[in-house]
């Protein structure tokens, strides 16, 4: 088994041990285990080490998805959502990918088409108002439609597309619903709509979603798992679909979604 290791590059000092014992694991440095730093560095491996919390999870995740690379986290950030392990737990990761004895969990993906690049999210989509210099703009129209159908005309600051893991995420601070991440569906969610009928959509993961501003005066910011990949302007569609392929978590085998959920949920709100 090849096994690599990404881990936020603001804690090198303090991963430094966490990475030896890593290395030690799996016959050393530049045997059957590296450091990672790029997308292309992932090729050719069977799992990843990621140290960190959720952001440094995402960072990655979706290239891991593409590539067939497991994840598995050791968090050492706050909220910890998409990792398995805490931060005294990482002799335990270690045996359990060493030893080949773990549970596999498949995460859902978004793909998303725009101005004829395709990107991949395993949290969410964000299409919003630009908020700086000279494109800036209070609130934005942006047309939905789901196989063809007319969802809403939305007046916000803008929509988030949300797969069941990203459900936690910036959507449930935006009013969506909590997903399991077994369920087969994605989320629409607007963005403080500024109308009272606009709520957040739950749709099957099998349609096929557009989102295309209307009028705009000035160009939107689009996001993908958190990352500003462009703008997008009144001649742009975007399209969402489910990716062919899954983002895939080693796992104990052993842990409970709505266990976990009430957990986090009470350390986010201290």
């Amino acid at each position: 088994m090849k096994a690599g290791i990404f881990y936020n590059a603001n804690y090198k000092d303090a991963n430094r041990e966490n990475i030896r014992s890593i290395y030690s694991a799996f016959g050393g440095e530049g045997n059957d285990c590296k450091t990672v730093s790029s997308p292309e560095e992932l090729d050719g491996l069977d799992v990843l080490f990621v140290l960190g919390g959720d952001g440094t999870i995402l960072t990655v995740a979706a290239d891991c998805g593409v590539r067939g690379v497991k994840i598995i986290g050791v968090n050492y950030g706050h909220m910890g959502f998409l990792t398995e392990f805490g931060p005294d737990e990482l002799d335990k990761a270690v045996k359990l990918v060493a030893g080949g004895g773990f549970a596999v969990e498949k995460r859902s993906m978004l793909k998303i088409v725009c101005q004829g690049k395709e990107y991949y999210a395993l949290n969410d989509l964000v299409i919003q108002r630009s908020t700086s210099g000279a494109h800036f703009s209070n609130t934005v129209n942006l047309h939905a439609e789901i196989d063809g159908v007319t969802v809403d005309n939305f007046s916000a600051d803008g929509v988030i597309v949300s797969t069941p893991t990203g459900s936690t995420a910036y959507s449930l601070s935006a009013g969506g619903p909590v997903i399991a991440p077994e369920l087969e569906a994605f989320i629409l969610t607007p963005v403080c709509a500024h109308s009272l009928h606009s709520k957040p959509v739950v749709f099957s993961d099998r349609s096929v979603l557009t989102v295309k501003p209307v009028n705009c005066k000035t160009p939107l910011v689009i996001a993908v798992d958190g990352k500003i990949i462009g703008k997008i302007h009144s001649t742009d569609t975007v399209k969402v679909t489910k990716a062919d392929k899954a983002v895939e978590f080693i796992t104990s085998g052993d842990k409970n979604f709505f266990n976990r959920l009430l957990i986090k949920l009470n350390i986010w709100g201290k």
